[in-house]
This record gives C-alpha cells, sequence and structure tokens, in this order.
C-alpha cells in the first residue's frame, strides 16, 4: 500500500517607394545607365540547368550512396544505435510509464530490453546496404532536377516517401533475425508483465484517474503495450538509418570537403 501511495505521488507531481526619378532621367541616360549595370553572376540553379539529367541523376545516387555507406558503417559498430542520436527507445505506450516502472524497480529490465532493441538494429544495419543500393539505382531521372533544387535533405525525404514501404518489408526479416539472437522479445516480455503487475492497477485506479484528469494529465496514463514490436523496431532501425544518410547528404550539400568526388563537385559545388 506505501508503495502504491508512494508512486501515485511521484506520478502526480511529475505531471508556451523608391523615389521616382520619372522624366529626370532623359532616354539616353537609361540607356547609358542599363549599359553600365553588370550583368549578375550565374546563380547555382542556373548552373546546374547546364547539366544534363543522366548527369544529375548520377550525381544524386552518387550521394545518396555515400551517405547509405556512412550510415551502415557508423551504426554498424558496436553500440551504433544505442550510443547515437538514433537511439531506439521504449515503444511509445511503455515510454509513458517508463519513470514509474524505474521507480518501482524495474529499470534494470527497461535497460536490458533497450539495449537487446538497439543491438538488434546495430546487428542489422549491415546487412542493408545492398537493399538501399538497389533502391538508389532505381531513382526516377525525371525527379533528380527537382530533387537538386531542393532543400538539403531533399535526396533522403524523395528516398524515404518512394521506398521506405519497400524497404520496410525487405528490412524486416533481418531486423527479426537480429532480435531473436538478441532476445529481444523475452526483455519486452519482462517488462510489460512487470508493468502490468506492479504498476498498471496503480495508475488506473479510480481514485489516480481522477487526481491524474485534475492536473490534466489523463491522455500520458500508459496501457500495457500490444503493439507489434517486430513493426517497431524495423521502423525505429530504418528511420535511424535515413537520418544518418540525410545528415551526410546535408554535408555533400554544403561543404565542399564532403564533395570528394569530380561528380559530386560538378553537381552540388557552387
Amino acid at each position: 500500500m506505501k508503495k502504491s501511495l508512494l508512486l501515485s505521488s511521484l506520478f502526480v507531481a511529475s505531471l508556451s517607394q523608391a523615389f521616382d526619378f520619372g522624366s529626370a532621367l532623359s532616354a539616353g541616360a537609361d540607356l547609358l545607365q542599363e549599359k553600365k549595370t553588370p550583368t549578375p553572376s550565374p546563380t547555382k540553379s542556373s548552373q546546374t540547368t547546364s547539366l544534363s539529367n543522366a548527369t544529375v541523376a548520377s550525381g544524386l545516387k552518387e550521394a545518396l550512396s555515400s551517405g547509405v555507406a556512412y550510415a551502415v558503417k557508423t551504426l554498424s559498430q558496436d553500440g551504433g544505435y544505442l550510443a547515437s542520436a538514433v537511439k531506439i527507445p521504449l515503444p511509445d505506450n511503455l515510454a509513458k510509464a517508463e519513470s514509474l516502472i524505474r521507480k518501482a524497480g524495474g529499470g534494470k529490465m527497461a535497460d536490458d530490453f533497450i539495449r537487446s532493441m538497439n543491438s538488434a538494429a546495430t546487428q542489422a544495419a549491415p546487412k542493408t546496404a545492398a537493399i538501399f543500393a538497389d533502391s538508389i539505382q532505381k531513382m526516377s531521372l525525371d525527379d533528380a532536377k527537382k530533387i537538386l533544387a531542393g532543400g538539403n535533405e531533399a535526396a533522403t525525404d524523395y528516398f524515404k516517401k518512394t521506398s521506405n514501404t519497400s524497404l520496410k518489408a525487405a528490412i524486416k526479416p533481418i531486423v527479426q533475425e537480429s532480435m531473436k539472437s538478441n532476445n529481444v522479445a523475452a526483455y519486452y516480455d519482462k517488462v510489460n508483465a512487470f508493468y502490468k503487475n506492479n504498476v498498471q492497477e496503480m495508475v488506473q485506479s479510480s481514485g489516480l484517474m481522477a487526481m491524474a484528469k485534475n492536473y490534466g494529465a489523463d491522455a500520458y496514463i500508459p496501457s500495457a503495450s500490444e503493439s507489434n514490436l517486430d513493426d517497431y523496431v524495423t521502423q525505429k532501425a530504418l528511420d535511424g538509418l535515413f537520418r544518418m544518410i540525410a545528415t551526410k547528404e546535408s554535408q555533400i550539400r554544403q561543404n565542399p570537403v564532403a564533395q570528394t568526388t569530380s561528380l559530386l563537385k560538378k553537381v552540388f559545388g557552387n
């Protein structure tokens, strides 16, 4: 009882015009002024319009290939996901209860589960390179110039939009295999069972619900997770790869030092 009251208290406590010269200038003066006006230097956009679609597409594919190589190498290292900005967290509904789970003594279980998901993604990462390479080669020539004229992550965004579903289907079996070898499901079951047995009844009690509603926090009271774990880890693993690819693409677009080949310099150079 004391434990439930303590957790309840902790939970509730933790819960914005230009001057017109007109006729003052003669026609001859106008002509003279026009001749003196320097021709503006060509912009990056006007320079790239002279490139063929094939050259632009090849440059984009090379940039994406470079991004994939960077992402796969970085995330394939020991702790690649776990120690990075793309670390995979607890699934959303368990994440809402993470602080309560930890305060109830389930911290090690949560850590083991998080570590197992990230280890599975790290183990799967190098096996995705060939799948990404195949998708890159299928990029349409028609969209190449539009992508080049877009933002710093335009190619990656296009790649995500057009290939995410097929990539997910192709990568999911790889992630599932890695999840088995890292006992992800077992750790998930432990955390979920701990939540149900030690936290869920307390947070869903009518008294606590009433107090939470008074604080406007009832939307954050979690429920037991019944989501598809395979899909969750697969999508998070993909999200991490895409984010790393986007980082590399942005570097290539902005930093001449990252334009390491003549083709990248031709397509992305200023």
